[in-house]
Formats: C-alpha cells, sequence, structure tokens
C-alpha cells in the first residue's frame, strides 16, 4: 500500500478515535471504510487516484452474541454512501449481549460491497467486495472500529496521457 493510502488511513482512524474520545462512553460498533478511482487500473493509490464522494456501498455485518447457553446471533445489511472525502461510516449502537471489545468476543464480521459510483467517467467496479481488514478496539468499554479494506471503481479504458502505455 502506498504511503499516501497508510496516512488517509491513519489520519481517518486518529480523527474517529478522537470523536469517540470526545463523547460520553456509550457501547458501540463503527464500520469505516473509503471508496476511490483507481484511475490507471493498478488496485493502488497513485498521484492520478482520487476517493470517491457519493459512491453507494452495501454494508453486511454478523455479530455473534457471548451468551453462554444459546448460539444467538444477530445479522443485518444497510447501504451507506460515501461522504465528500470518500469515506462512508455505519455506527451501530449498543445491542444486548454484543461486546466487541471484550476478548470473549467470537467471531464478528462484517463485509462491503460496492453498489454504484457517483461518476460516470470512473464506474467499473475494480475490488467490489472486501471483509473487515482489522478492528481497532478502545480502551473504553466496548468501543469498537472495523476497518474495511478500500474499495475501487476504475475508468472503462486507461488513459494514456496520464497512466503510460
Amino acid at each position: 500500500m502506498e504511503p499516501t493510502a497508510i496516512f488517509i488511513l491513519f489520519s481517518t482512524f486518529s480523527m474517529l478515535l478522537q470523536l469517540e474520545a470526545s463523547r460520553p462512553i456509550i457501547p458501540h460498533i463503527s464500520v469505516i471504510g473509503m471508496v476511490y478511482c483507481d484511475t490507471c487500473s493498478i488496485n493502488s493509490f497513485n498521484n492520478h487516484t482520487y476517493l470517491l464522494s457519493g459512491a453507494e456501498v452495501r454494508i453486511d455485518c454478523k455479530f455473534n452474541a457471548a451468551a453462554p447457553r444459546t448460539a444467538e446471533q444477530i445479522s443485518f445489511s444497510v447501504n451507506r454512501t460515501t461522504n465528500r472525502y470518500g469515506v462512508y461510516r455505519l455506527d451501530i449502537p449498543s445491542v444486548d449481549g454484543i461486546y466487541c471489545a471484550r476478548d470473549a468476543a467470537v467471531l464478528n464480521t462484517c463485509r462491503a460491497t460496492l453498489i454504484r459510483s457517483s461518476l460516470p467517467a470512473c464506474n467499473v467496479p475494480g475490488f467490489t467486495t472486501t471483509s473487515d481488514e482489522f478492528a481497532i478496539k478502545s480502551d473504553q468499554a466496548n468501543v469498537c472500529v472495523y476497518s474495511m479494506f478500500s474499495l475501487s471503481f476504475r475508468p472503462s479504458k486507461k488513459d494514456p496521457a496520464i497512466c503510460g502505455k
């Protein structure tokens, strides 16, 4: 991953964790990710890559409850649109029995899927589906951020003037 991408991800997560620290402690889970235009179809960030605002993403999550006598499970799907920075976010309020930040948590997963690009010039799906890359667990009780791999669209044809042959 390019240094620019790492910086963007780090900045986004730092901002989210600072926001979390300023709020009252209310247990919840956040799922975040970003969508970009892979201008040169290289599956990575470069000088011509840009983040896509207004792109639609479907988020599917499955959480297993920490119930000692039952195998309770909560599953849901939602659609989100990226903000002006190309970032989508889903905040899940506290649900009884779901403890993402506990060591005893059992296989909680989320998946994001591209639905639609906001730009006709960059609307061919690149990476179309992603699973959670990692979870950032706060020192606060039951606060967890699931970071998703970046998703991308690309133009139907490469521009040789920008990308080379």
